[in-house]
């Protein structure tokens, strides 16, 4: 297994040197959130990455409420990619689709039933595609089991399982976020494993 984090503006400045000499080998950035909202220092970070020798990937927060959200969710992403030359060779690390609703946004929205919560995910999926980018799905151990039917899911899209343990529970994930703590120097990150 390899060790990474996912970042993102809300982690502040980083020194992303100091986070290589860490035997941190991987960074998965937020490239944005919502309708068409970049991540601050989604420039920054994937330079700065890149400069210190990590493989990155690039992942976006869903503020969608429909599939015609979450197109256009994905459409923005790919015109920044596309725009700053971040084609999938340089994205080792893949791109990803971030399906939660940690602040509720969803569900004040009555956005709760997982046929369309799994029909946004295929959209995303598809218009990455579309471009050329293999789209993996970001979700909760939670999210995975019950909001997202995953066996209707195009079967080439990796699923990154975020359970805070010591295990993953579950079956065959391409990364697994085990913890939102992970200590690099003195700093504290969300932590992930790739498995290879």
């Amino acid at each position: 297994m390899r060790k990474g984090i996912d970042v993102s503006e809300n982690n502040g400045w980083i020194d992303w040197k100091a986070v290589k000499a860490n035997g941190i080998e991987f960074a998965i950035i937020r490239l944005g959130y919502g309708r068409g909202h970049l991540d601050g220092l989604f420039y920054k970070n994937v330079n700065e990455a890149l400069e210190a020798g990590l493989k990155i990937g690039a992942y976006y927060y869903s503020y969608a409420l429909t599939k015609a959200d979450a197109k256009a969710e994905a459409e923005f992403m790919m015109r920044i990619l596309e725009e700053s030359g971040l084609t999938p060779g340089k994205l080792e690390m893949g791109v990803w689709f971030d399906m939660e609703d940690a602040d509720g946004y969803k569900e004040r929205h009555g956005v709760t039933n997982p046929l369309v919560i799994t029909g946004m995910c295929n959209e995303f999926i598809a218009e990455c595609n579309r471009h050329g980018y293999n789209c993996g799905i970001y979700a909760s151990l939670d999210w995975l089991e019950n909001k997202i039917f995953t066996n209707v899911l195009p079967e080439y899209a990796p699923i990154w399982c975020a359970q805070w343990s010591h295990i993953c529970d579950w079956h065959n994930p391409a990364m697994w976020q085990f913890t939102d703590c992970l200590k690099v120097g003195n700093r504290y990150f969300d932590g992930d494993y790739v498995f290879d």
